[in-house]
């Protein structure tokens, strides 16, 4: 029996099976951990999505930006949904759509398992959270997901804006907490996100850390695996864990075994034609996209 955690997918069917192979995947006595991102970019996002579903007695997987995105896409009008690109329409318009995305929407944001000593978040987590303090977070945004109010949260959880806080309530609350386990890479101190620094530790602006380097950051009793940071690419320190090798821009797809006494990463090549890179986010609006 094997645990495993796998970077983000991005809808990269064909690595994904490679790399199933290559760790022997057997769903009968081992489990898997995937990191988040399943879908978006890949050109495989259905066959993907429904090959993790079909997993799912035998794995877990966390929320990432980009299935977030998916889930509040698919509460939309049919003709706006025909305008996002054909990976995410041939999730949105196939026929088990609505059992994959009602699966989807009840992932949790963090999985904690103290008898293993991992923690796995898609992105990272706030410089003051303790694990407990991040699982009691995560729960409050599960309990909206898995509830009566989630198409409001779906429909407001876009924007930067409020940095987190603990005095934060309601849909500010929730759209911080979001940002901060689906988006961060950067912040300040104090732990206020930015949101448009994606490079690697070294090109950010002063006054900026990775978040698992803040200086006067939580100590925390887990280890953290998580993805989210294809220009970190692996990173392996301070208690993090970061498995997000690039595998949908042509990187390679990395999978980290968690209950081995030795560090064990396989990796197998990525996506044969890297995708196309996205169009940089408009810098005047005060809301914005994921």
């Amino acid at each position: 029996m094997s645990t495993w955690a796998i970077g983000d997918l991005q809808g990269c069917y064909a690595p994904t099976q490679r790399l199933l192979e290559r760790i022997r995947f057997d769903p009968a006595v081992d489990r898997l951990w995937f990191c988040g991102d399943l879908v978006n970019r890949g050109g495989e996002s259905l066959e993907t999505l429904r090959l993790v579903h079909s997993l799912r007695a035998s794995c877990v997987t966390v929320l990432g930006n980009h299935d977030l995105s998916l889930l509040a896409i698919g509460e939309r009008r049919s003709d706006e949904q025909r305008r996002v690109n054909p990976d995410l329409q041939r999730v949105l318009f196939a026929p088990d759509a609505p059992e994959l995305l009602a699966w989807l929407r009840k992932q949790p944001l963090l999985h904690a398992d103290r008898a293993l000593g991992w923690m796995m978040v898609h992105a990272g987590l706030a410089p003051k959270w303790t694990t407990s303090l991040a699982e009691k977070h995560a729960r409050e945004v599960e309990r909206t997901l898995c509830g009566d109010g989630y198409r409001k949260l779906l429909k407001n959880m876009y924007g930067d804006r409020p940095a987190w806080s603990p005095r934060l309530a309601g849909i500010d609350r929730e759209r911080a907490i979001i940002n901060v386990f689906t988006r961060l890479r950067y912040c300040t101190p104090r732990g206020r996100i930015a949101f448009d620094e994606k490079g690697p530790p070294g090109t950010q602006q002063p006054g900026l850390y990775p978040w698992y380097a803040v200086p006067g950051r939580a100590e925390r009793d887990l280890r953290v695996v998580c993805g989210h940071w294809s220009t970190l690419g692996l990173f392996i320190g301070h208690g993090v864990h970061a498995i997000d090798t690039g595998a949908v821009w042509g990187g390679k797809l990395t999978a980290l075994q968690l209950d081995s006494e030795e560090l064990r990463i396989v990796q197998v090549p990525g996506r044969d034609v890297p995708a196309s890179p996205p169009r940089p986010r408009p810098t005047t609006p005060a809301v914005r996209s994921h």
